[in-house]
């Protein structure tokens, strides 16, 4: 029997990466997804990549009844949560619709999961959880705060998988905290594509490239950083998909929660990424210095030792690569 993996928000960024990944490593996939930030052909675009089929469930993972019905009709073994809101800006700006909807959605899930007795999770979680950091590179261990209303969600959700633990020991449960994902599938065929105004940096920088935006704006140059703006350690999201793999195999062995940095232990800057992804593409991105952002750090980049001696894993590929992919996703989807 092959272990069959449910995948919420497995439509999209990296829940897609992540399906591949599963897919080429023999898992059966189920996915649910609503389709807020992604769209219903990625699915499609999965099983092309990959030659295998996923099982589709549309609708929201704040809904029990249909949570419910997919628990008992798959036999689901293992679930990676990806479902959430995402946007730092907009959490600022709409706390309650963030509150809501990423506890909601994780506390619904936990109750199906605990009800089904399916007590194996692999969370998706973020670098934000470590709010500002005293020193650099930052460790598993070193002490959480958050800077924003996204962050705050992540970093509740960690304690309720804390406390669930604590009152379960039957629980298994490795906690990802994502650096910077970006890039694409080497295909072109799946990647970052938000369905409004991008609010990360790379799928903006795209934009402005492909000439859909007319300039890039870069908030502040005045942090304490080698150019002023802000530093960064950029994943490829395919080495982060890898990662979950690597999750999989981790909470299907043993029972314990722990917590991985997933990233590469490179920081650089917001010019440094513009100036590569304009080198190897041969392309043009003008931008503008603005204001900095509400909730925003000048420094954040990862110690990943832990990951690798813990998982195995170990992020391979480079910051050209990334600037490659992701502009080679924009080019074939405008084809």
């Amino acid at each position: 029997m092959k272990t069959k993996v449910l995948v919420t928000g497995g439509a999209g960024f990296i829940g897609s990466h992540t399906c591949c990944i599963l897919l080429e490593a023999g898992y059966e996939v189920v996915v649910i997804d609503n389709f807020s930030n992604s769209s219903p052909n990625v699915v499609e675009k999965i099983k092309e990549i990959t030659g295998k089929d996923v099982v589709l469930y549309e609708g929201n993972v704040c809904d029990k009844s249909l949570l419910k019905t997919i628990f008992e009709k798959e036999k689901i073994d293992v679930v990676i949560h990806f479902a959430a809101f995402k946007a730092v800006g907009e959490s600022v700006r709409l706390p309650l619709k963030y509150y809501r909807n990423n506890l909601d959605s994780t506390i619904t899930l936990l109750e199906v999961m605990e009800e089904e007795n399916c007590k194996r999770l692999v969370f998706s979680s973020s670098a934000t959880v470590y709010g500002s950091p005293k020193t650099l590179p930052i460790k598993e261990d070193f002490p959480l705060s958050t800077t924003n209303p996204y962050g705050t969600t992540k970093l509740m959700i960690e304690q309720i998988l804390k406390d669930l633990k604590i009152a379960d020991d039957d629980w298994s449960i490795a906690i990802l905290r994502y650096f910077n994902p970006i890039g694409a599938h080497p295909s072109g065929l799946i990647g970052e594509n938000p369905n409004d105004i991008p609010n990360n940096l790379m799928p903006y920088i795209v934009k402005v490239a492909n000439k859909e935006l007319e300039i890039l704006s870069i908030f502040g140059d005045d942090y304490n950083t080698k150019d002023g703006t802000g530093v960064r350690d950029y994943i490829h999201v395919v080495d982060l998909a890898k990662g979950h793999e690597k999750a999989i195999e981790k909470v299907l062995k043993e029972k314990k929660l722990d917590c991985y940095n997933l990233g590469t232990g490179e920081g650089y800057s917001v010019l440094e990424l513009v100036e590569t992804f304009q080198k190897v593409n041969e392309v043009d991105v003008p931008y503008k210095i603005v204001q900095r952002r509400a909730g925003d750090i000048a420094s954040c980049y990862a110690d990943p030792s832990y990951a690798l001696k813990e998982l195995g894993f170990k992020a391979e590929k480079g910051i050209e690569e990334m600037c490659r992919d992701a502009y080679n996703f924009v080019k074939k989807s405008k084809n």
